[in-house]
């Protein structure tokens, strides 16, 4: 390689063209089971359907006190392809948010450095964080979802501040609610960073402060009071979500708080993992001239790091609440890569070749084999047994468990047009239960079933027992 790298092994086409591949990644995906405790929003989904409940989550029949953009969204697309395809259809939203994050930041970079190559260069550094290409870019929890809403409003927020364009903050503003809409109040935390980052710098600062502004601002405020005082008033969902918040600043002990504030950091690199790693390497590289990228470097580390601070600090936290940041850390990788050309870039990629190669190898044998042989496959297997010993009977559930949420999954497709589970009435003469546990209060052993490291028991009261029920010290059979 001569010393000044040829432009076509930076191009933007090039790059592109990885970007794609690590798109085209995710679709083994879709063939995998249930993980986790990714069946919750495939069934509080259903269960706003089939209810006709649009603003509360329902859960077993019960109000959850969460936020359902999400949901909105599986219903809307499970309706034209079908509730059959609900966990493909979640996973597919998951995707969708983890790609559109990415097409966000490569406007972005282009929009606040002036350089195609390096903004697509960024998104592909997001696609290739480990934790993004791996799992979070694709489980089908609300965090990826939550992280599109968020980044993209701070990335409006950022390009009307440079551009004086009041069409931008408005459209960073609704951006900014709808992330409300999908999660948490965490929202307006990383915006009000993002703000007072932006702040600093005097004409950002005239323009955010500016009439045409605070009217913007001063509507997502009105906006926020209708929700939760309109169609949330009495709930308690408000002060919820905020006690939710307060309580992850509640410490363990001090021993967990000290050792939580060693390893948050090692996890955070490692799951963000090559770039994070590789920045740190060319970081350390000596530059003969100034980048002239440095100032809007400076601002996207600022957004980042002062946005990491309270999840580092607080005694109770999850990497994965960092996803609406993600995209501000790859842009500082990204940047801090870039400017050690002209061996870095190529090095980079061939990382995240090893990435994909990685990535393939797992997601269709790896996870495919554990999925057959411990956990996942049986869920479905589980379900069909308790579908047909529960047939012509009432069937309950109150197994919250991750094993108990994908068999329930599973069952409420089974049953369609029947209701889907919910939690047993107070007072109930015969059917059946989906239980974590054994309780004899709550009916006698009908099957056990080994899920993983977990058992999941049908417990059955009444004539649903049948005259071959267990009584007494019988062992319970089990199931593989």
């Amino acid at each position: 390689m001569t010393p000044e790298m040829p432009h076509a092994e930076v191009s933007a086409r090039k790059l592109w063209l990885w970007y794609a591949a690590g798109a085209a990644a995710f679709i083994p995906v879709f063939r995998l089971h249930y993980i986790g405790e990714e069946a919750i929003f495939p069934i509080v989904s259903l269960e706003m359907w089939y209810q006709g409940e649009w603003v509360r989550q329902i859960l077993y029949g019960s109000d959850v006190q969460h936020n359902p953009l999400f949901n909105w969204i599986i219903i809307a697309i499970c309706h034209f392809v079908g509730w059959e395809w609900m966990r493909e259809v979640a996973r597919a939203v998951t995707v969708g948010a983890t790609l559109s994050t990415g097409l966000v930041l490569a406007w972005l970079t282009r929009r606040v450095f002036g350089d195609r190559e390096f903004a697509v260069f960024a998104a592909l550094v997001y696609l290739m964080l480990a934790d993004v290409a791996l799992y979070r870019g694709w489980i089908a929890y609300v965090d990826p979802l939550f992280g599109f809403f968020v980044f993209s409003s701070l990335a409006c927020l950022w390009v009307a501040c440079r551009e004086r364009k009041t069409v931008l903050l408005a459209l960073a503003v609704l951006l900014l609610t709808l992330s409300f809409l999908t999660k948490a109040f965490t929202a307006y935390v990383f915006y009000g960073v993002a703000a007072f980052v932006l702040l600093l710098e005097r004409d950002q600062r005239r323009f955010l402060l500016s009439p045409a502004s605070l009217t913007v601002h001063l509507a997502g405020a009105a906006a926020l009071a209708v929700w939760l005082g309109l169609f949330h008033a009495g709930s308690g969902q408000g002060s919820r979500m905020f006690k939710e918040i307060i309580d992850k600043l509640v410490p363990e002990g001090g021993f967990e708080y000290l050792w939580k504030l060693v390893v948050y950091p090692v996890e955070t690199a490692l799951k963000l993992a090559p770039a994070s790693f590789l920045a740190l390497y060319y970081a350390w590289q000596p530059r003969d001239t100034a980048d002239p990228g440095s100032a809007p470097f400076r601002t996207a580390a600022w957004i980042a790091g002062l946005n990491y601070l309270p999840y580092f600090l607080a005694p109770q936290s999850h990497t994965r609440y960092l996803v609406p940041i993600y995209p501000f850390a790859a842009l500082v990788f990204a940047w801090l890569i870039w400017r050690a050309r002209p061996y870095s870039v190529m090095t980079t990629v061939r990382w995240f070749a090893g990435l994909l190669a990685f990535k393939l190898v797992v997601m269709l044998a790896a996870f495919p084999l554990y999925q057959k042989y411990y956990r996942g496959e049986n869920y479905l297997a589980t379900a069909y047994d308790i579908h047909r010993r529960s047939q012509g009977h009432a069937l309950f559930t109150t197994n919250d468990a991750a094993s108990g949420l994908a068999v329930t999954a599973h069952l409420n497709i089974l049953r369609l047009p029947a209701p889907p589970l919910g939690f047993p009435p107070e007072k109930w003469e015969s059917g059946f239960v989906v239980a974590y546990r054994p309780d004899p209060k709550v009916g006698e052993i009908a099957h056990q079933y080994r899920l993983g490291g977990n058992d999941l028991y049908l417990l059955c009261r009444g004539a649903a027992c049948g005259p071959g029920s267990r009584k007494g010290q019988e062992k319970p059979e089990k199931d593989g």
